[in-house]
């Protein structure tokens, strides 16, 4: 006698389907939350467009035929702003620490939202109309373009490049695709946003139109005020164990999360951040000796300086800070050597010196060739800077010359000097 088949669960005994309203049950949930939130990342999001896109600037991604420009066939999406000055000296400093540090203190504003909206990504059916379907699509690429954006960002910040193809185009390209999903959901949802903000309370769930308002809420284990205040004091944490690395200085030992926080690598004059040593990229102490020659070219003329050939030149002296993509800057160090203006007069080039293109001895890295704009070069504090603190710059820091120009990214303070061309590239 066969065993008798046991009956299919009853659907009440079922698990509800992800969409179904009734798994969502936090009664934090709502239109009054979400819209808080929405507003604090639309004004941290603007922030963190404006600054990158002055980042980009920064590069002056118009010069060198593509050499400081990582993101080819950008077409209309790379526009350039304006010629990138060179005062203040603490102006990328400034910009992209910004960029950075509230990046990362977004993150939990960032998560709270998707939190907050999570029943809507599983609403079915998918799309009712066409309409629905593009505002679906919208949605797909706003919480996609927000993680990828904020994921390869803090990658970049940790030095981890896990994701494949080069940083630059693929955060370029991503930002783009993210701002135009955001800005599109900004202009269709900022009246229900302006609507949940003045209202004092939410609807209840059978008149909620957002789909928010839980049906059968859960007991509340902390108030909404309370969850605004967890989100707010994790954005603190973050912004206080990162912005140090852009303060600099005592600030430093605050960074705890950051790769260039804590003290100050090593003593001495030297005793500063770098990102890639000389052995990283392959510079050795034979390229780098006595045979070491700086070739200046530009005007039709062409010299060849060898490091006492500089150092019998007129020394200046500038104190300045390095600031990277990454976030992380120095204080001001006191750089010493040839101004690159003079290095331009001695090609014939002393009335209004041109740009110049600066290449290293190192063969390998997106930034090995770099160009500068003439307003760079006739600063008085750009130097082919030979000595730090009064010391010999070290194999770490560029010996034996390396650019410096204020309010530059760190990438275009090129280290490890072989050849200047000015004018003609």
């Amino acid at each position: 006698m066969s065993a008798p088949h046991p009956s299919p669960p009853s659907p009440a005994s079922s698990p509800p389907p992800p969409a179904s309203r009734p798994v969502w049950r936090s009664p934090l949930r709502g239109p009054r939350l979400t819209a808080l939130l929405g507003v604090v990342l639309l004004a941290g999001i603007t922030l963190l467009f404006v600054t990158g896109l002055l980042s980009y600037a920064a590069y002056n991604p118009d010069l060198g035929g593509g050499v400081n420009d990582k993101t080819p066939g950008k077409g209309l999406l790379g526009f350039y702003l304006f010629s990138w000055p060179t005062g203040p000296s603490w102006l990328y400093r400034l910009t992209q620490g910004l960029h950075v540090t509230v990046g990362i203190a977004l993150v939990p504003v960032l998560l709270a939202k998707l939190w907050s909206v999570i029943p809507k990504l599983f609403t079915l059916p998918p799309a009712r109309s066409v309409g629905h379907a593009l505002e679906r699509l919208s949605l797909l690429l706003l919480v996609g373009g927000a993680l990828f954006e904020f994921v390869t960002g803090i990658l970049n910040i940790q030095l981890e490049y896990l994701f494949p193809g080069s940083f630059y185009p693929l955060h370029f390209y991503g930002a783009w695709v993210f701002m135009a999903a955001f800005a599109a959901h900004v202009v269709l949802r900022m009246p229900r946003t302006v609507r949940a903000l003045r209202e004092r309370t939410d609807p209840p769930a059978a008149a909620d139109d957002t789909g928010l308002v839980a049906a059968r809420p859960d007991p509340p284990t902390m108030t909404r005020r309370g969850a605004l205040g967890l989100v707010g004091a994790g954005s603190l944490l973050l912004f206080a164990t990162t912005a140090g690395q852009s303060l600099g200085g005592r600030w430093r030992r605050t960074a705890l999360l950051a790769p260039h926080g804590g003290r100050e690598p090593g003593g001495g004059p030297n005793g500063f951040q770098i990102n890639k040593t000389a052995a990283a990229v392959g510079i050795t102490a034979r390229e780098t000796g006595d045979a070491w020659r700086l070739t200046v070219e530009g005007g039709g003329r062409r010299v060849r300086l060898g490091r006492a050939d500089l150092l019998a030149l007129p020394q200046h002296a500038a104190a300045l800070p390095i600031a990277c993509v990454e976030g992380w800057s120095t204080g001001d160090q006191e750089w010493s050597g040839v101004r690159l203006r003079d290095l331009a007069a001695l090609v014939g080039l002393d009335d209004r010196p041109p740009g110049v293109l600066v290449e290293s001895l190192q063969l390998h890295g997106a930034f090995r060739r770099a160009a500068l704009r003439d307003n760079q070069v006739r600063d008085p504090r750009s130097l082919l800077a030979l000595r730090v603190g009064g010391a010999e710059l070290s194999p770490d820091h560029g010996y034996p010359a390396r650019i410096i120009v204020p309010a530059a990214p760190g990438v275009l303070q090129t280290k490890w000097v072989a050849r200047l061309t000015f004018g003609e590239w």
